[in-house]
């Protein structure tokens, strides 16, 4: 018990003086906390005999029914939350299953510091996640202004509509930057896999002379600020448009595109070189030298022997060239026209002229997108280390 109530005290502190700031009281909702929380570790030990799940289960419950009454709705939310977080907390460090995930030879100093370690990069991740979580509230939201309205923090129907996603998908101001991206993306990937995949090939011979120089080189735009790519960017794209207007008489519109999808493979390139070359470091390079022996020419030795084993690093590099094209606003500004305006120029706009919630629902969108672009990132990953036999599963 001396272990066990100080630190679900300090929990129950912790949650109580960010409920009592909603109330205006912190430091009374900090000590009601600490005794709330103390009290719970005290029950959990001494009086419940029942499995851990139902004692979290019981204690959520417990604590939604109280929020109910003084938060209604939104606090059945926010309690349910709050009793699962504690009632978890007090039975993973009453049973000690704290000491589960470490070796049976560590010391209390190293036990201590493994699980401050895993709660440290759990607090990393809330602080990285927890500002996108209002933006994809605020989505939703019925009203045309910024702002949590009273019925959308009691969470009751009238306060929450897909008014803001029927904008977004029914209206050309949102549909043509959105066709422009799609287009302007993908494009910009096939440059950026096709030159960063061979970059990273021949870089990683080492009889390739000054390839640490190119290397660097290379992924410099990645290094660079944006500003200042942008800045070259213009300087160089602006007067190579010019020449292909007025040489090949080439479209203006069609140029305008051709100077984006440029610049954006030029951003791409790095991030697909860079995983590429990770890939290549665990190939094993007497299968092509095998493959020549049998009489396959360098391009078949490429496509039927190599490219099959680095495919996970490639598809890998080129969604991350994806999102950086989809994402980019800073050298599409200075690059491109009103006719290649794509969705991150539209939300820049949007938020500078006018202020439309309609901007959330697209970024709630982007969001999505980019979650499951990373995803299937840390599956291709997974799967090449199978194949290099780094990992068991």
């Amino acid at each position: 018990m001396t272990f066990t109530m100080p630190l679900v005290a300090l929990l129950g502190a912790m949650f109580g003086f960010i409920t009592g700031n909603i109330f205006g009281s912190p430091w009374v909702g900090f000590v009601i906390g600490a005794v709330v929380g103390a009290a719970l570790a005290f029950v959990f030990s001494k009086i419940i005999k029942v499995k851990s799940k139902q004692k979290t289960l019981a204690t959520g419950v417990l604590f939604g029914g109280v929020g109910m009454i003084f938060g209604g709705l939104g606090g059945l939310f926010g309690g349910f939350l709050v009793g699962i977080s504690m009632g978890w907390f007090a039975n993973w460090v009453g049973s000690g299953r704290y000491r589960a995930g470490v070796p049976i030879y560590y010391t209390p100093g190293q036990v201590l510091w493994h699980n401050a370690f895993l709660f440290i990069c759990a607090f990393v991740f809330f602080f990285l996640i927890a500002p996108l979580l209002p933006v994809i509230w605020l989505s939703f939201n019925a009203e045309n202004f910024f702002t949590f309205t009273p019925e959308m923090l009691s969470f009751k129907a009238e306060g929450y509509s897909l008014k803001h996603y029927r904008d977004f998908l029914g209206t050309d101001e949102w549909m043509v930057p959105l066709k422009n991206s799609l287009i302007i993306a993908p494009i910009a990937t096939l440059i950026s896999v096709s030159l960063g995949t061979l970059a990273a090939i021949g870089l990683s011979q080492s009889h390739v002379p000054g390839r640490q120089a190119m290397m660097a080189v290379l992924i410099s735009p990645m290094i660079v600020p944006l500003i200042i790519s942008a800045t070259g960017m213009f300087f160089f794209y602006a007067p190579l448009g010019n020449w292909l207007e007025l040489n090949l008489g080439l479209n203006q519109a069609f140029v305008g595109y051709v100077k984006v999808i440029l610049a954006h493979a030029v951003l791409g390139i790095p991030f697909v070189i860079i995983t590429v070359t990770a890939t290549l470091v665990g190939f094993d390079k007497s299968l092509t030298r095998a493959a020549a022996n049998m009489g396959a020419n360098p391009v078949t030795t490429f496509f039927k022997v190599q490219m099959p084993l680095i495919l996970p690093g490639v598809i890998s590099g080129g969604l991350f060239a994806f999102i950086t094209s989809f994402d980019e606003v800073v050298v599409v500004l200075f690059v491109g026209s009103a006719r290649q305006q794509t969705l991150p120029w539209q939300m820049y706009t949007g938020l500078r002229e006018q202020i439309s919630p309609t901007i959330l629902a697209a970024a709630t969108i982007l969001v999505s997108v980019s979650i499951l672009l990373l995803l299937t990132v840390e599956l291709l990953r997974r799967r090449s280390e199978r194949l290099r036999g780094m990992s068991p599963g």
